[in-house]
Parts: C-alpha cells; sequence; structure tokens
C-alpha cells in the first residue's frame, strides 16, 4: 500500500489533472502536477483553440465535492436547448427537456482551467510545475525525466496519473513499453474556430441555446460567452466539396458563408480573418487498454479514452472520473494496486458507451435535427416523460442532467425503446382488429 506521504505525480495540468490534484490533495497525498505548456494563467491562450464546454450534471457533481460549483457557475450561461438555423426560414428552437426548464451551461475551458489551477495551488502539499514536458517514464519505479527550458529535469513518485490528454504522453510511454495496446480513429472531419462579437453591446444571438446551422454532412454550432460575444466551431469534412481544403482564398470564403450560413456573415466582420488564419483541430476516438500498469501508473480523462465532442461530455466524463477514482481509493484503503485496476473495470464501459453515443450524436446535429420525423419523435419523448415522470426518461436527459452511469444509460434506453415498440405494436394490431370488425358488419350489413 502506497503511504499518504509518498508523492503522487499527475502528468497534465488540465481539467481532469487539475481536478485529480484537489482530491488527491484532500485525501492528504502530496502531489505534483507537471504541465509541458507555460502557466495558462499568465500567458495569452493559443488563437482558435478556445472550444468552450457545455458542462453538465456530472461536471458539476465533481466540482461540488471541492466545494467550486458556486465560483464557476458564475461565469457559466446556461443552454436550455438548441436553436436550429435552417439555410432559408426561421429558427426554430428545440428545448433539451421535457419541462423546458434544465440547461447545459458554457464555460470557458480556459477560465475553468484557471479556477482549477487556483484551486489546486492553494491546497497544501501540491505543487505546480509548468514548461515540463514528459521524455520518459520507467514504470516499474516511477522514475520521471522532463524537457524543460532549463534542461532534462528527473523527478520520481510513488504512482503517475497520466492526465495528459488525447495524445498523452504517458500513454506514449506505456505503448513504447509494449504494455498496453491503443487504437485511435480519426474522423475524417475537422474543426476550427469562429467569433461572433458582441452586436451593439449586446448578444448577437439568443444566448439561451446552443446555436446550431446542420447542413447534412457538416455543421457549425455557437456557444455564448460571458463578454456577449459567440464561439462559433465549424465541423467540416477536411477533403472534399464544401470541405476546410475547398476554401483557400477570401472570395472562396465569402462565396461559401453567404450561400450556406447567410444569417452568420452579417454577425462576423472578422469571418475571413479567422478562416484563414484559425488552426483546423483533429477529432477521433482514442481507445486503449489496459488503463494501468502495475497499480503505480494509471491513466484518465482523455488519455484513456479520448471521445468526439458531439455531446459535449468529454471535461463531464473526465470529471466523472476522478469522482470514481476517489470512490475506488475510499473502497480499496489507498491501495492502488487495488484501486487503479478497479477504477478501470468500473470506467472502462461507461466509456466506451459515451464515446458510441457521441459518434451517433455528430450525425443527428448535422442532419437529424431538421426532420421532420426527429422533430416529431423528440416531441413523444417529452410528452412520455411528462406522463411518465421517472419512469421514461430521454436518453439526452440520463446523459445530461444525471449521474446515472453512461453504460446504463444505453441500457435503459434500449428497455424504454423495446417496451414502446411492444406497446406501439400492440395497438396496432388493436386498431387493425377494430378496422377489419368495422368492414366486417359492413360486408353482413
Amino acid at each position: 500500500m502506497t503511504a499518504r506521504r509518498d508523492e503522487i505525480a499527475i502528468v497534465g495540468a488540465g481539467l481532469a489533472g487539475c481536478l485529480a490534484a484537489c482530491f488527491l490533495a484532500r485525501r492528504g497525498y502530496p502531489v505534483a502536477l507537471y504541465e509541458r505548456r507555460p502557466d495558462p494563467r499568465t500567458g495569452r491562450a493559443e488563437r482558435g483553440r478556445s472550444i468552450n464546454l457545455a458542462l453538465s450534471e456530472r461536471g458539476l457533481d465533481a466540482l461540488r465535492r471541492i466545494g467550486l460549483a458556486e465560483q464557476v457557475m458564475t461565469d457559466a450561461l446556461p443552454m436550455r436547448g438548441r436553436m436550429i438555423h435552417p439555410v432559408q426560414g426561421e429558427s426554430q428552437f428545440q428545448s433539451y427537456s421535457a419541462g423546458g426548464d434544465r440547461a447545459i451551461n458554457s464555460i470557458s475551458r480556459g477560465a475553468l482551467n484557471n479556477a482549477l489551477l487556483d484551486a489546486a495551488a492553494a491546497l497544501p502539499g501540491v505543487r505546480i510545475v509548468f514548461d515540463h514536458r514528459l521524455v520518459g517514464l520507467d514504470p516499474t519505479d516511477g522514475a520521471l525525466s522532463f524537457d524543460t527550458p532549463h534542461g532534462t529535469i528527473a523527478a520520481k513518485a510513488s504512482v503517475v496519473l497520466g492526465a495528459d490528454g488525447a495524445g498523452s504522453a504517458v500513454r506514449g510511454q506505456l505503448l513504447a513499453y509494449g504494455l498496453l495496446r491503443e487504437s485511435v480513429d480519426f474522423l475524417d472531419y475537422g474543426y476550427k474556430e469562429l467569433t461572433l462579437p458582441p452586436l451593439g453591446g449586446d448578444f448577437a444571438l439568443d444566448p439561451d441555446a446552443l446555436h446550431i446551422w446542420p447542413r447534412g454532412t457538416s455543421m457549425m454550432i455557437a456557444l455564448p460567452n460571458p463578454d456577449r460575444s459567440f464561439t462559433c466551431t465549424l465541423f467540416w469534412p477536411n477533403e472534399g466539396p464544401g470541405s476546410f481544403a475547398a476554401l483557400d482564398n477570401p472570395l472562396a470564403i465569402e462565396r461559401y458563408f453567404a450561400e450556406h450560413y447567410p444569417d452568420v456573415v452579417p454577425l462576423a466582420p472578422t469571418l475571413v480573418d479567422d478562416y484563414q488564419h484559425n488552426p483546423v483541430g483533429v477529432l477521433g476516438t482514442v481507445r486503449c487498454a489496459p488503463w494501468q500498469v502495475n497499480g503505480t501508473v494509471g491513466l484518465l480523462g482523455d488519455a484513456a479514452h479520448a471521445i468526439v465532442p458531439f455531446y459535449g461530455q468529454g471535461a463531464n466524463c473526465a470529471f466523472e472520473d476522478v469522482v470514481e477514482l476517489d470512490r475506488c481509493l475510499d473502497e480499496c484503503a489507498d491501495d492502488w494496486a487495488a484501486a487503479l485496476p478497479l477504477f478501470q473495470r468500473r470506467r472502462q464501459e461507461n466509456a466506451e458507451a459515451i464515446a458510441r453515443m457521441a459518434l451517433t450524436n455528430f450525425v443527428e446535429m448535422r442532419d437529424k435535427v431538421t426532420s421532420p420525423v426527429f422533430q416529431l419523435r423528440r416531441k413523444v419523448e417529452h410528452a412520455l416523460e411528462r406522463a411518465l415522470p421517472g419512469r421514461y426518461v430521454s436518453q439526452y436527459e440520463l446523459v445530461s442532467f444525471s449521474t446515472t452511469p453512461y453504460a446504463e444509460v444505453r441500457r435503459r434506453v434500449r428497455r424504454q425503446h423495446r417496451v414502446l415498440g411492444a406497446v406501439a405494436g400492440g395497438a396496432a394490431l388493436l386498431l387493425v382488429g377494430a378496422i377489419n370488425a368495422a368492414f366486417g358488419r359492413g360486408r353482413r350489413g
């Protein structure tokens, strides 16, 4: 068993790493938090890399446990549904919940990261070291080496946690030792950010919604910011017609947006500049196994199971990882050799479930939300939720407004659909029987 006086190393001072540092410090562990970047609280954010977060119940549950939810929510903007923008015609609002009262929350990734950094730094026993890029890890004894502005630095820890994102250096080290398997499935899509500034000192769009411009094989979304701007994200194919590669000059950019996003053009004075200078990010799903080695090196968050962002659950899922790891340490009396394998057993099925739901939701957001069949199904779901409170709950509500494990969400939704199918089938048979009986009476008459 690892004694509480032994230092825990967390590689990656992003959202999951900072939260994990807070939870472990609360348990009495000394924590060294290593980050390859400079301190983000003192520098400028990288252009076009903000990706606003949709913070929902799972993330808030984790923040409440360290007393940070109320502070974080002061800068959050609640979004109670989707605002769908067709190429022509009026926008349409689609509520997230049956009662229209529940919301996911738009929040800046950078602001949330900074709040978590401050919270971790304020705890006794936590030291945060920036400009340290992991270049070596010995999983047998926790020896670490970092490339820094002052040369290579050596360190050691009793337990090493990789919370360093989809391109995890910790996972890369374990892979180099042949201690895990990984697959990275990239989409043929990328993302690029644009900005809609305030209009006349106010929001240019309704701030109570997540805005979507579905265009069949691509889409754009926009989330509100506290300064009354919107951060827009294009999710487009990388190659081919209507792709990032296809628009290579200002005139082509202006023409394409005028044709496909006509309501956006007058609201985006820096459209061409943003498009030409903001980078294209990659989108993909990371799977690996195992998530831990010998109870001394473990992965959590995107380092273990990065997902595409189309359910708004990446950060929420990573935060839930930290809560579950804390729970496993409780149950295993802080025996890391027992807690890390237990953590993987409990979380891996759930990580796979939300990975699959996120991929499915991409198709829904870019294509199906404009379908009359989809809209009718949502209305029926909301009617059932109102008629059967607590007994029928939609997948979206279970994912975004509860902490029901993701895998259980999928199982419950399948059960609900089977019951509804049986009810619908029975009603259809009764209707056919009634029609046949009526025709039979008619023929006898």
